[in-house]
């Protein structure tokens, strides 16, 4: 800190140039020699995902999508408020904005550090910039596709119609395709998964539960969470290609199945929190 209490230049300094470096990491030129492999691998997975889960898409519009919608409670019951409350975690908006609170956080603190406590924080941060670019990614393109495709929310019309469309409306009523919370719950899921294979479960849970509160709320069909997982995940595995080949994060194994690097651990953040100096 400066003697009247400011931010000392040398500080402002070293921020603008660890920000200036986060930003051009992600757009440098790749360097892994095995990310061809990579991305074909991706590229099949992804196949496999579209037309799979796109087949269950069409036959759920056909079979199921009305019929479930009529099991569920009218919008509006009283018992539902708890359901209306655990369903805001899979928010985009409040999902990305606490990853990017968090990413500043990370910015400050690094550029008042030196040595081993800034490598540290700059690993955590390049790893908070891949989850909130995996969620940012499939979440600006379904909304894209929600203003395309233009389907109505259940019971929009005065009747349960899987087939409730208006193209290019860009109104609240019929953004119901994707479901916005499934695709950035699955993004998360995915996102963190990658990073940290062992809470693969947890947050598996995290996202059905999410795309189980959209059902039960009337603001989906079936098929509008699925097409919101389906794209969740694909949007998730190609920030994670992106990532991987420019080393941030991830490396390729031989036959392109990427993999997390060990990140800094638990231990080491709170050492480096502990220790932290003010700006």
């Amino acid at each position: 800190m400066s003697a009247k209490g400011g931010v000392s230049p040398h500080y402002a300094g070293r921020f603008l140039g660890t920000l200036l470096a986060s930003f051009a990491q992600l757009v440098r030129s790749p360097s892994h020699t095995r990310r061809a492999e990579a991305g074909r691998r991706a590229a099949r997975h992804a196949l496999w995902l579209i037309v799979g889960l796109g087949a269950a898409i069409i036959a759920l519009m056909y079979v199921l999508d009305v019929y479930e919608i009529g099991l569920m409670p009218p919008r509006g019951t009283p018992g539902l408020r708890w359901v209306r409350i655990l369903t805001d975690f899979g928010k985009s908006a409040y999902v990305l904005y606490a990853l990017f609170a968090l990413m500043a956080i990370v910015l400050i603190a690094s550029a008042a550090m030196r040595g081993t406590a800034r490598t540290v924080l700059l690993g955590l941060g390049t790893r908070l910039q891949f989850l909130f670019l995996a969620v940012l990614t499939p979440v600006l393109v379904g909304e894209v596709l929600k203003w395309a495709v233009g389907r109505g929310r259940p019971f929009v019309g005065g009747k349960a119609n899987a087939f409730n469309f208006e193209h290019f409306s860009g109104g609240e009523a019929f953004a119901s395709f994707p479901s916005g919370h499934a695709n950035t719950a699955f993004a998360l899921a995915f996102a963190v998964s990658a990073l940290w294979p062992q809470s693969r479960f947890v947050m598996l849970v995290y996202a059905l539960v999410i795309c189980a509160t959209r059902l039960v709320l009337l603001a989906h069909h079936p098929s509008d969470v699925v097409g919101g997982a389906l794209l969740g995940v694909i949007g998730a595995m190609v920030v994670r290609y992106w990532f991987a080949a420019r080393r941030l994060g991830f490396a390729i194994d031989r036959d392109g199945t990427i993999v997390a690097l060990p990140g800094p651990s638990l231990e080491r953040l709170k050492r480096v929190a502990r220790g932290a100096p003010g700006p």
